[in-house]
């Protein structure tokens, strides 16, 4: 797959990935940036300059700004305020190609939520992309892992598109699972997040609602997402194979 260069980027496709927009002003950089993101995972729209209109950037349905203000506009100020407000709630990663305390300041300044200096350091660039994805996300009320959606506010589960309804006890389960896919948390954090209890009751609360969250979540599908690891506590997979051994 490459960065596109028309229409709007496509849905998300791994834990974290989303839909951006990307400019450069060099085709060979803007080329490498969007390659490393695609194979992230993202789905990247390689945009016009914006001093040749707006139009791409305001009909575009975007998760995530990835910019470089700096080579081939006067007002480097301008050219991140501009970004700023046309991402209105989405945040603006600017990207510098030197190592300059002034450019960081500029965008900065200017309203990007982030400032990264690439050179050959692409895995930070997908790092903070990757981690502002997630905090926008997580303002907004989401929360994803893999193919699994879930909408804090309205408390709905997708996975794969395919809605699930949860109980209470069993939605926050999975919400807490999935603030921290493919890593295990322990029955005794689990006790604690949903049930507020700070010692074990010595009832199997936690594993009968784990049973019946698995039955919910994985029947019928190709692959199962929620794992017990023994002797460490629960964890929700992503992707199969992702996470502790079991």
């Amino acid at each position: 797959m490459r960065a596109s260069d028309g229409g709007d980027p496509g849905g998300e496709s791994h834990d974290g990935a989303g839909r951006i927009a990307l400019y450069h002003p060099l085709r060979e950089r803007a080329a490498t940036l969007g390659a490393a993101l695609e194979a992230a995972g993202h789905a990247v729209r390689s945009m016009p300059s914006p001093a040749n209109g707006l139009r791409p950037w305001l009909d575009g349905c975007f998760d995530l700004l990835l910019i470089n203000p700096f080579l081939d506009w006067q007002d480097p100020f301008a050219f991140v305020r501009l970004m700023a407000a046309v991402a209105a709630r989405r945040p603006v990663l600017a990207v510098s190609d030197r190592d300059s305390l002034e450019e960081r300041m500029i965008a900065l300044h200017g309203g990007a939520d982030d400032v990264v200096t690439w050179a050959d350091n692409l895995p930070e660039v997908l790092a903070r992309a990757a981690g502002l994805l997630r905090r926008s996300r997580l303002a907004a009320g989401q929360l994803g892992a893999g193919e699994l959606r879930i909408d804090l506010i309205d408390r709905r589960v997708e996975r794969a598109g395919r809605p699930i309804r949860l109980p209470l006890r069993e939605f926050d389960l999975l919400a807490n699972l999935a603030r921290v896919p493919d890593r295990p948390l322990s029955r005794a954090a689990l006790l604690k997040a949903v049930w507020r209890l700070d010692f074990d009751p010595g009832t199997n609360r936690v594993e009968v609602h784990m049973s019946r969250l698995r039955a919910r979540l994985d029947r019928g599908f190709a692959w199962p997402m929620l794992h017990t690891i023994k002797g460490v506590g629960y964890a929700l997979r992503s992707h199969p194979g992702a996470g502790a051994p079991e």
